[in-house]
């Protein structure tokens, strides 16, 4: 049982809490620089394992959200605060004291600016390889509103992968993210795929268990493929609170690996899928190679 949200989870569905040295040193590091993470405040599984292994995925432009989907652990922004000009060399900071080889950086939704934030990933990106010229960035960006100059921005940034999810499928939008567009995401991935020149991997993510049927997640997969997303990740959706969506159904380990094949059968070369899968999780591997169906899959 989640005592937070009272969802009685299956047996296969289990997180090990470990703290360690790498956990204590990335949060002294993050709390040193006023820094902000998605994996806490999405409140993700995998926080513990991905901290002790020294990665983590920043999260810049604040901590709260101009949107307010119903799924997520971020809260929806009470007062807006402009973007701290200092954040994209905080964030190369902390990427050089840890020594990390691979840096994803994601954001709230910040529909007040004019670019959307935009410029501010291009700065970070650019902050992190100047500091760090081994180290990869990974972008999760939110739609941009489909604004092209945005999109260009980010596609000139220098980011290894460019990611924006999709997170559910179409006849869900209204109840899950009702202030985004399943076709304006398309657009945005394909947009994306189309501009990339191979100078970096576009990449999207589904969860699971909103009560979507089968035949809808495979059309998703057929829709991601089409627009030309090289990576994927599938992922068990968990409440962050009573306040939010429950779950309407776990998927086993099995219908995990089936949905694997099936994307992987639609086109999309490289995809994780689990209960614990995230967008960001174990990114460095999930960009480094590509998934044969016989391959052990994460969760």
């Amino acid at each position: 049982m989640d005592l937070k949200t009272g969802t009685r989870l299956p047996d296969w569905f289990k997180v090990e809490v470990r703290s360690g040295d790498n956990f204590s040193r990335l949060k002294g590091l993050l709390d040193e620089h006023g820094l902000h993470t998605v994996c806490r405040g999405a409140r993700c599984p995998n926080l513990w394992e991905c901290w002790n292994a020294g990665t983590a995925t920043f999260m810049i432009l604040g901590d709260s959200c101009t949107r307010n989907c119903r799924f997520c652990g971020v809260p929806p922004a009470r007062s807006i605060r402009p973007p701290d000009p200092r954040e994209p060399e905080k964030i190369a900071e902390t990427a050089a004291r840890l020594g990390l080889a691979w840096v994803v950086i994601t954001s709230v939704t910040r529909d007040d600016l004019p670019d959307g934030g935009a410029s501010h990933f291009q700065a970070c990106v650019k902050a992190v390889r100047s500091r760090c010229p081994g180290t990869s960035v990974e972008l999760l960006i939110p739609d941009f509103r489909g604004e092209r100059r945005a999109l260009e921005t980010v596609a000139a940034s220098g980011a290894a992968v460019i990611a924006h999810n999709v997170e559910t499928v179409p006849r869900l939008y209204a109840e899950v993210r009702p202030e985004a567009d399943y076709q304006r995401s398309l657009e945005v991935l394909g947009w994306l795929a189309s501009h990339s020149e191979s100078r970096y991997t576009v990449k999207s993510s589904i969860m699971v268990g909103l009560g979507e049927e089968t035949g809808e997640v495979l059309a998703v997969l057929g829709d991601l493929a089409e627009a030309g997303v090289g990576a994927a990740t599938l992922g068990q959706y968990l409440p962050p609170s009573k306040k939010h969506l429950p779950v309407k159904k776990f998927y086993t380990p099995q219908e995990f690996t089936e949905l694997a094949e099936s994307a992987i059968k639609a086109g999309i070369p490289r995809v994780a899928s689990g209960p614990l899968v995230r967008s960001s999780y174990m990114a460095h591997e999930l960009a480094g190679r590509e998934m044969r169906r016989e391959e052990n899959l994460p969760g």
